[in-house]
């Protein structure tokens, strides 16, 4: 197929693009590129796919043309960036989400996938979630997922398919790795300073997912029938992968030598409590097999770490941590206060 992958230079969408590639598939990425510093270690650009460097806002129907799928992962991507300002955070996550999907409705584009995340679940509490369960969001960037969803559903017919796949909280070495992730930056303290050090009080519960596996739902949703996919929301993940924050911790401690836990002194409760069921994409896609387990992760992000010789500095500094890194990109004038960079 010809596809679309948006924010194909991102966290998860430089793992995901050579999969695709990989898979015969003819893809064309579309990225504003506000992450092109944040290259973590040695990184060998692919040569085999085009590239249309744009704002997402700023799409148009001519973009979409000759396309047979969008697989669409551009966006503010994480809580405190879309805390920053909650008005671009709809303007950039739900309402360009919303456009995109209508243009390539218009122009002849059969399938849609959205990424979507289970933090739409929000303050799930302590019951299993599966897609039927009610969304309960308690931030700007889980709102606006639920949104997009409500939203680009109505649009599906016989010639238009969309598809949520709403992950788990993300993990694992990527090459534009993101360590405000829990298990990424935990691993990253107790490499860096011997503490797992931690910023909340360890009791919510948090469904994960390795960054590759991630990548293999979006592969195995484009691959999957029509029929099957028409319409329908699939919690990404494994069931037996849903954990407590001070159970990470623990399995850190076990990963890292010679490490140990530490509460911040602002450790309190964290609102964000949810256990997902994932059973759904796995009956229903086949193709979905997940191959890791948080623990094999630690262990290779631990390795990462020792290859790059990652610093504290670098991981809370602007380089990696998303937050940082766009206050620092405004700071130096290359980007305006809407997120566009500035000719």
């Amino acid at each position: 197929m010809r596809v679309m992958l948006t924010g194909h230079n991102g966290y998860v969408g430089s793992v995901l693009l050579p999969m695709l590639v990989d898979a015969g598939h003819d893809v064309v990425g579309y990225d504003t590129n506000l992450y092109k510093g944040s290259t973590f270690g040695a990184y060998q650009e692919r040569t085999d796919y085009s590239e249309i460097n744009k704002d997402i806002r700023d799409i148009q129907a001519e973009d979409l043309k000759g396309f047979d799928a969008v697989l669409h992962l551009a966006g503010l991507s994480n809580d405190p960036l879309g805390d920053l300002n909650p008005t671009l955070t709809y303007e950039i996550n739900h309402k360009a989400s919303v456009k995109l999907a209508k243009l390539a409705k218009s122009m002849g584009v059969r399938r849609y996938i959205f990424s979507s995340s289970c933090s739409n679940y929000g303050a799930g509490g302590q019951d299993m979630l599966d897609e039927h369960s009610a969304f309960n969001p308690v931030t700007p960037y889980g709102k606006s997922k639920v949104m997009v969803e409500q939203d680009v559903s109505q649009l599906g017919d016989d010639n238009f398919i969309p598809t949520f796949l709403r992950s788990a909280t993300a993990y694992g070495a990527s090459p534009r790795l993101r360590f405000d992730l829990v298990v990424n930056n935990l691993v990253a303290w107790a490499y860096t300073t011997g503490q797992v050090y931690m910023k909340s009080d360890g009791t919510p519960w948090r469904p994960l997912v390795h960054v590759e596996d991630m990548a293999l739902a979006f592969v195995s949703a484009l691959h999957a029938p029509e029929e099957v996919v028409f319409n329908q929301a699939f919690n990404v993940g494994r069931t037996e992968e849903n954990y407590r924050i001070r159970e990470v911790a623990e399995l850190v401690v076990a990963g890292v030598p010679g490490s140990r836990v530490e509460f911040a002194e602002t450790a309190g409760p964290d609102t964000r409590n949810y256990r997902v069921n994932c059973d759904k994409i796995a009956a229903n896609l086949p193709e979905y097999k997940p191959k890791w387990t948080v623990e094999k992760g630690i262990a290779q992000l631990y390795e990462a770490y020792q290859q790059v010789g990652i610093k504290l500095e670098d991981f809370e500094g602007p380089r990696y941590r998303r937050i940082l890194h766009i206050e620092e990109l405004m700071e130096n004038g290359l980007l305006d206060e809407n997120l566009r960079w500035k000719k």
